[in-house]
């Protein structure tokens, strides 16, 4: 381990390379998603957190109904350098995918890179046959027919997103959002992912299990926004906050909170509040805080057992893990 700090000390390194591939009648706003997300210069963190580049199979691509077309990117072979390769999606979902595109995906994902699919990419995956065994997410209006399709992917229509190791897939539109947030997450650490989110002025997490829609229908006369309840319980994770407190502050029964929470954030209260607690004791371990009993009782965790559990459940690693790979210590190595 102290032969591998040494060698990141004198190496610098290199952003992580995204490469977005456009394909014929493909969506522009997932692409935005992409780009807001991967593509931004970020001059407030201190170093760039990726290198982005758009690709296509051909020098002009016509995007979703011939709302405008694509010109000026890099030729597919762009796609061999990718860290990260995010495949294209589109609404048109029954004819094929471009030969070229789909050997591709299967090259990059031969090679071990990462590979994301927005809303529809699950189709593409499945189409280049990387996705036989695996779980994916796609928009909910096209499940039976993803499944009619390709019987042999484990496909989980009702999440946000999936993230199955070295691919990972979005339901909908707006969940690229959710995905993209927690890929950076993922990468850089709750503290990066909470300042590319708040430039978003977007959620900084849902968690990937929520319902990608609400099954009631929205009410004619919206509901007061959760906005100042939301910032009142963020400065107080430490205390023991409850449902029936948080519905207490805002003055209105738990049911109608309940009802609040689905509507305007497709979650519960008890989630959105684990999920944030979860999220500042990340940034406390980035920060440098080794006493776990201290982080729990900061997040309103309550015990170091119920913490290593959480962060776990979120993060995929242990709080130890974590520091090495997202605290100062590391950090450090990045910026020498």
């Amino acid at each position: 381990m102290p032969q591998e700090s040494s060698q990141q000390s004198h190496e610098p390194r290199q952003p992580h390379r995204v490469v977005l591939v456009v394909d014929e009648n493909s969506n522009p706003f997932e692409m935005s998603c992409a780009i807001e997300v991967f593509g931004l210069r970020r001059p407030e963190l201190g170093r760039e957190l990726y290198d982005f580049l758009l690709c296509a199979d051909g020098p002009v691509t016509r995007m979703r109904d011939g709302f405008f077309t694509l010109t000026g990117v890099a030729g597919l072979e762009a796609a061999e350098d990718a860290d990260t390769l995010i495949v294209p999606n589109r609404p048109d979902t029954e004819t094929p995918r471009s030969p070229r595109v789909l050997n591709a995906v299967r090259r990059a994902h031969a090679r071990g890179a990462r590979l994301v699919g927005f809303c529809s990419g699950a189709f593409t995956m499945a189409e280049a046959g990387i996705l036989d065994g695996r779980r994916a997410a796609c928009h909910w209006m096209w499940a039976e027919s993803f499944r009619t399709r390709f019987p042999r992917v484990c496909l989980e229509p009702d999440v946000l997103f999936v993230d199955d190791g070295d691919i990972l897939t979005a339901s909908g539109s707006a969940s690229a959002l959710d995905l993209g947030l927690h890929i950076v997450r993922r990468d850089h650490g709750a503290e990066i992912a909470n300042a590319v989110s708040r430039r978003l002025v977007f959620a900084a997490h849902r968690d990937g299990g929520q319902r990608q829609f609400v099954e009631r229908p929205l009410p004619d006369v919206p509901d007061e926004s959760l906005a100042p309840l939301l910032a009142w319980a963020q400065e107080r994770l430490g205390e023991p906050l409850t449902v029936a407190g948080l519905a207490a502050r805002a003055a209105v029964s738990p049911a109608t909170l309940h009802r609040r929470f689905r509507a305007q954030l497709g979650t519960t209260p008890l989630a959105w509040l684990t999920g944030e607690r979860v999220a500042l004791a990340c940034r406390l371990i980035e920060r440098g805080e080794e006493r776990l009993d201290v982080v729990a009782a900061r997040s309103g965790l309550g015990t170091a057992a119920n913490l290593r559990a959480r962060v776990r459940r979120e993060t995929g690693l242990s709080p130890s893990a974590y520091r090495r790979r997202f605290g100062p210590a590391a950090g450090e190595a990045v910026r020498t």
